[in-house]
């Protein structure tokens, strides 16, 4: 099974010069899998500052080639170029999505989709020690201290994903759905999904 994601697709392709540039500079071959996976977390979670408007519907902007050349995007955009990252170093990777309640949600955000509802929240699991384990690069450190929300942090060991609370002990993240993973982005159910829950963004 594990083969199936360490394919090169649409989405990871992992072999264009750009990912293998940004994996060559942040890992060393002297590592281990996990110590390289653990160093691209980092480089893709602080490297790419967290951007939730740059919605896009064009397919091509979600190939990791063209991510990785990029110094923002939001959280299926920092998902795709980790989890190609992992894939180029030998490691397999899934992309994860979720539906998810924002209790610290901005109000530009929330007035550009009409809720606090993040829809196709995206993540990733890498296979590490055989097993399974969860990452989320989606939210840089410099945004979480803003927000005042621990950031996330990830060892390759345990699964990193969305806090439940901020640092005052407040209601940050909740999840709702999940849709399961996937060795490719799903393009029609996630904009599917946003038309169903961000009908204002298509109004027009």
């Amino acid at each position: 099974m594990e083969k199936t994601y360490l394919q090169l697709n649409e989405n990871m392709d992992y072999a264009h010069e750009a990912v293998q540039a940004f994996v060559q500079k942040h890992t060393d071959t002297a590592n281990s899998p996990t110590d390289n996976i653990v160093r691209l977390y980092y480089a893709v979670r602080d490297g790419f500052v967290y951007n939730p408007y740059q919605i896009s519907l064009d397919t091509a902007h979600y190939q990791a080639s063209y991510l990785v050349q990029r110094t923002s995007g939001h959280c299926i955009d920092k998902a795709i170029i980790f989890g190609a990252c992992a894939r180029a170093i030998g490691v397999p990777s899934r992309l994860h999505f979720a539906r998810v309640r924002n209790h610290i949600g901005t109000e530009k955000l929330e007035e550009m989709l009409g809720t606090n509802v993040l829809v196709f929240h995206g993540y990733v699991s890498v296979w590490l020690e055989n097993k399974w384990v969860k990452a989320t690069p989606a939210f840089n450190k410099a945004l979480c201290d803003k927000l005042n929300v621990e950031p996330m942090d990830f060892d390759g060991e345990t699964d990193s994903v969305f806090q439940q609370y901020a640092r005052e002990g407040n209601k940050f993240m909740e999840y709702l759905h999940d849709y399961g993973h996937f060795p490719a982005l799903p393009y029609d159910m996630m904009v599917g999904e946003w038309r169903k829950y961000y009908p204002k963004l298509f109004r027009g």
